[in-house]
C-alpha cells in the first residue's frame, strides 16, 4: 500500500509536511500548487512553496516531495518545469483538479478537464522539459460540471507521459461535499495502464478499506482526514499487517509535534498569519480528539504569539 499526502492550499503547507511526516506512514507528499501565469519564476519562488529542496527534496524525516504546478499554457508550464527540475525535486505533479474559480477563470486547475486535448498539450510538454528520470505525474477530478469526460481525461494524461494518476473522486462542481464517488474510478483505471491513486474522503481506516475496495486502487491520497488524524496513516499501515488498533497516536502523543508545529509557524510564517494557523489544525484536531476542543477553546482568542508560546509549553508532557 502507498499513502500520499495531499496537496492543500492554505493549510496542508511545508510546516504540516514536516509535522505529519515525522509523525510516520506516509511515503510521499505533493506540494501546495504552483502558479504558472505568463512569467519564469525565480528559484526563492519554488523554494518558499518547497523549501524541502534544500534539503534533497526530502522533509526532515526523510519522506520524499514531489512539487506541483498549474497553469494551462504548455510552453510556459515546461519553462517553470524545467527550472524547477534544476533545484531536485523528488518529481513534478501537475494539478487538473483546484476548483477555485479564480483559477477556473483564467483556464487553469479543474477548468482543463473539460479539454483532454489541453491537458494532453500541457502533461507533454512539460513531460519533454524536464530529465527523463524525473517523474511526471497529474492530479484530477472526475471532471468539470459532470464526469462525462473522465477516462478521455486520464487518457490524455498518459498520452503527455504522466506516470501516475489521483484521482479525486469529485467533480469540480461538487467542490469538497461528501460523498466522494469512489465508484467512478475503476472505469478510470481500467481507461489507462499507469497507476490510479484514490483520493477524497478518506476519514478513518473504513473509510479507506472502503475506498480501495470500491475502487480497486491499492494507493490512496490523504488529505484532510490526515490533518484530522495525524496517527490515520500509522493505523492503516497497522490493520493492513493485521493490527487493527495497534498503532494508535493519543493526543499526548500529539502534544510534541504541536509545540514543532507552532515553532516551524513562528519561524516561516508571516506575524499575521501564525496564531490563525494553529486555529486552523485544532478545529481539524477536533473532528479526532475530544482533547483538541479544549484546546481550540483556550487559544481561540489569542493573537499575542508569547501567550500562545507559553501555554503550548505548560501543556507538553512532563519530562
Amino acid at each position: 500500500m502507498t499513502l500520499l499526502l495531499a496537496p492543500m492550499e492554505g493549510l496542508l503547507d511545508f510546516v504540516l509536511r514536516d509535522v505529519l511526516t515525522r509523525v510516520g506512514g506516509v511515503d510521499r507528499c505533493v506540494s501546495e500548487f504552483i502558479r504558472i501565469t505568463g512569467t519564469l519564476l525565480p528559484d526563492k519562488v519554488f523554494l518558499r512553496y518547497v523549501p524541502e529542496l534544500n534539503h534533497g527534496g526530502r522533509t526532515l524525516a526523510g519522506v520524499p516531495v514531489r512539487a506541483q504546478l498549474l497553469g494551462s499554457d504548455p510552453v510556459c508550464m515546461a519553462e517553470n518545469a524545467a527550472r524547477l527540475a534544476a533545484l531536485g525535486p523528488e518529481g513534478i505533479d501537475l494539478n487538473f483538479g483546484c476548483p477555485a474559480k479564480v483559477v477556473n477563470r483564467h483556464g487553469g486547475g479543474a477548468a482543463l478537464l473539460r479539454e483532454p486535448e489541453r491537458i494532453a498539450a500541457v502533461v507533454g510538454a512539460v513531460r519533454r522539459a524536464v530529465p527523463a528520470h524525473l517523474p511526471v505525474s497529474a492530479k484530477m477530478r472526475l471532471g468539470y460540471d459532470d464526469a462525462s469526460l473522465a477516462r478521455e481525461c486520464a487518457q490524455a494524461m498518459e498520452a503527455g507521459g504522466a506516470c501516475e494518476i489521483v484521482v479525486h473522486a469529485r467533480t469540480k462542481v461538487d467542490g469538497y461535499r461528501p460523498p466522494a464517488y469512489w465508484e467512478q474510478i475503476p472505469a478510470i483505471r481500467a481507461a489507462v495502464a499507469v497507476p490510479v491513486v484514490a483520493n477524497g474522503e478518506i476519514w478513518t481506516v473504513e473509510d479507506a478499506r472502503r475506498c480501495r475496495a470500491v475502487s480497486g486502487c491499492e494507493a490512496l491520497m490523504l488529505g484532510r482526514g490526515i490533518v484530522a488524524d495525524p496517527g490515520l496513516a500509522r493505523a492503516l499501515r497497522a490493520a493492513d499487517a493485521g493490527r487493527p488498533g495497534s498503532d494508535v497516536v493519543l493526543w499526548a502523543d500529539l502534544l510534541p509535534h504541536l509545540g514543532d508545529f507552532w515553532r516551524l509557524v513562528c519561524d516561516g510564517l508571516e506575524a499575521r498569519q501564525r496564531a490563525g494557523r494553529l486555529k486552523q489544525w485544532l478545529n481539524l484536531l477536533r473532528r479526532r480528539f475530544p482533547e483538541a476542543e479544549w484546546a481550540y477553546q483556550q487559544v481561540r482568542t489569542m493573537t499575542d504569539q508569547q501567550a500562545i508560546t507559553l501555554w503550548l509549553a505548560a501543556q507538553q508532557p512532563a519530562g
